[in-house]
């Protein structure tokens, strides 16, 4: 269960239980690796062009959050270029990452490699907005992102309900037309994210703008959604729309009516996830050793 906090003390990209979703107990989870995945070890091979590797990662990247103790920006950078290597992923979705740390791994992989990055911003309650910048030199402002080994086309934000007064995270979605693949990675805002209206949940309107933006079979979509399984155990599972579990499948999910995974979080809570209406070919859940979050790794076969 996660430790009690006081507001100040919560990370923007961390776990909080307010207003109408109260308090609930550590989740049930699967101890055992599923059969058809792995908790390390080497990249599956797999027959080029025929599967794609996808990752979602939050890097922790913005020390203040509660990030303190998970590693330099140079710690990170080397995790993520790690990432990629050992698990051979050809796009990464990064939540709480730095535009600088972002531009270096890029330059690391080489010019074929491609970003897209949304900015989080700050809303006073006066109205005035300004991006979130991390705290080293060099590293930039903090938002969501796409890491890609392809060409990204029709990029955009997708438009979903923010805090008035707040953090505003958001939804940014792009095109590998090369696989005919949408991909939309996400960080959605945990209760108590509006400063004026703490009381609010937001996360149910933000998983529709979600399910809305991707199409029906192509697609990759996912990342930090800040919520646990929509299972008995977790009262706030009316936040979920019905279409993610029917319509798509989640990497962890072993069968049609299995809401559960392995956590994804170091406080035992799964909170990080990729659907895909694509055939799955395995799921993987990865300690960097560089955030609060581990690495979910997904791979789908494209043709």
């Amino acid at each position: 269960m996660f430790p009690t906090r006081s507001e100040s003390a919560v990370r923007a990209g961390g776990w909080r239980r307010r207003g109408r979703a109260a308090a609930v107990g550590a989740l049930l989870v699967l101890a055992a690796a599923l059969t058809w995945s792995r908790m390390s070890g080497p990249a599956p091979s797999s027959a080029t062009g025929r599967t794609l590797t996808v990752a979602t990662w939050n890097m922790c990247g913005v020390e203040r959050w509660n990030c303190e103790g998970t590693g330099s920006p140079a710690v990170k950078r080397r995790a993520l270029s790690e990432l990629v290597a050992r698990t051979g992923a050809r796009v990464v979705f990064l939540q709480e990452s730095c535009a600088g740390d972002l531009r270096a791994v890029r330059a690391r992989l080489g010019a074929s490699w491609h970003t897209a990055f949304h900015a989080y911003t700050w809303r006073t309650a006066a109205g005035r907005t300004s991006t979130v910048r991390c705290a080293e030199a060099g590293q930039g402002v903090a938002g969501t992102a796409l890491l890609s080994a392809y060409d990204l086309s029709a990029v955009a934000p997708v438009p979903a309900q923010q805090p008035t007064v707040g953090l505003r995270r958001g939804i940014l979605c792009a095109t590998v037309a090369a696989l005919d693949v949408r991909l939309c990675v996400a960080h959605l805002s945990p209760p108590g994210s509006d400063r004026a209206h703490p009381r609010w949940e937001l996360r149910d309107d933000q998983l529709r703008a979600l399910v809305s933006a991707v199409p029906a079979r192509r697609t990759v979509f996912g990342g930090d959604l800040n919520v646990d399984p929509p299972a008995a155990h977790n009262p706030a599972a009316w936040v979920w729309p019905a279409e993610p579990y029917r319509a798509y499948e989640e990497c962890d999910q072993r069968s049609a009516s299995s809401l559960y995974g392995r956590p994804t979080h170091r406080s035992r809570h799964k909170i990080d996830y990729l659907f895909t209406g694509l055939p799955r070919a395995g799921c993987s859940v990865r300690d960097t050793g560089a955030s609060d979050h581990y690495a979910l790794v997904l791979r789908v076969r494209t043709r």
